[in-house]
């Protein structure tokens, strides 16, 4: 799909097949379009180009059904729920005349809000909230549902739970969901495939595993998840850095990209940098280390030993990824 607004492309080729039933991510950086790819889907914009769900074109050339008969379900980033209704009367608004009582109770049921049905929504905290919406949208029994940065109205301490409750929801509903994130843990924890994109485009989609341990470029790696860069020189089968030896194809100048957990510290070694600081979290800890060369590195390491600024170690990477230095 293409879609440009005057002289901006927010879509440039995009192009995604999602399997029946998963859970796909579309994770990028702000203004990338993953909101217009969800939208383009939903039927709200138009775009160049197709548009399939379950094998029936909803967009296309000469094509174009809209939103309300595409059985797409929409959880919006603000909820938009209906403040004079309940919360029965919200999941039901969906379901048009006739007595859906049975269906509203296992909505209800499915998604853990049995005894709140006759709550108002600012009667309800905000997990319970993005509940009603999710609810409102699994009514019709959609084909797909789309959730637009479903957690970002969520304080700290409940986004972690609202996210588990959701991925068993949607798996326990069967149902084949597309939501937009720029928060990478929370693409990785809650998707069976993640789709990276950037200035339009989808980058890499693979599994959260995959795309973590193999990312395609060294912007990919940097973006997904911590990570540190070293220079170095591909040659003859390795490149060789300071953090230690890597196999590679590539000849000539190259990136090493170094995550913090595969990067290990030790003392009474000879030493090859410096601790310029640490961070301690209780169940880990990040120690950043300066190379010789001034080139910062992290490791992420056990609450145990504890080190200081200033102190000699020697640091070495167990594993890294080797790009070329364009990349």
């Amino acid at each position: 799909m293409t879609r440009s607004f005057g002289d901006a492309v927010a879509l440039d080729n995009f192009s995604l097949d999602v399997w029946e039933g998963s859970i796909v991510t579309l994770l990028g950086p702000s203004g990338c379009g993953k909101t217009t790819a969800l939208r383009v889907i939903a039927g709200f914009e138009r775009a160049t180009g197709t548009v399939d769900i379950h094998g029936r074109t909803v967009l296309g050339d000469d094509v174009f059904v809209p939103p309300e008969k595409r059985r797409v379900g929409m959880v919006f980033q603000d909820y938009a729920l209906f403040p004079h209704m309940t919360v029965a009367g919200n999941i039901a608004y969906g379901l048009g005349r006739g007595d859906h009582s049975q269906r509203i109770r296992h909505v209800v049921e499915l998604v853990g809000l049995h005894g709140l049905e006759d709550r108002m929504p600012h009667e309800l905290s905000g997990g319970q909230q993005q509940r009603v919406a999710l609810g409102r949208a699994l009514a019709p029994r959609p084909g797909v549902i789309l959730l637009d940065e479903p957690f970002s109205n969520l304080d700290a301490s409940l986004r972690d739970r609202v996210r588990r409750e959701l991925r068993l929801i949607l798996t326990e509903a069967r149902i084949t969901a597309v939501f937009v994130t720029h928060d990478q843990e929370e693409a990785l924890a809650t998707s069976d495939i993640v789709a990276v994109m950037r200035a339009g485009r989808i980058l890499q989609a693979d599994t959260p595993a995959q795309l973590y341990t193999g990312p395609a470029d060294a912007w990919i790696a940097d973006f997904l998840g911590e990570a540190d860069v070293v220079s170095s020189t591909g040659h003859r089968g390795y490149a060789d850095t300071a953090l230690g030896r890597f196999k590679t194809d590539l000849r000539g100048p190259v990136t090493v990209v170094v995550r913090p957990e595969n990067v290990q510290i030790s003392i009474g070694e000879t030493p090859n940098a410096v601790v310029a600081h640490t961070e301690f979290f209780g169940h880990d800890q990040l120690v950043t280390a300066v190379l010789a060369d001034g080139t910062r590195v992290r490791s992420r390491i056990g609450p145990r030993p504890q080190y200081k600024a200033g102190q000699n170690i020697r640091v070495r990477a167990i594993d890294a990824r080797v790009f070329p230095a364009s990349s």
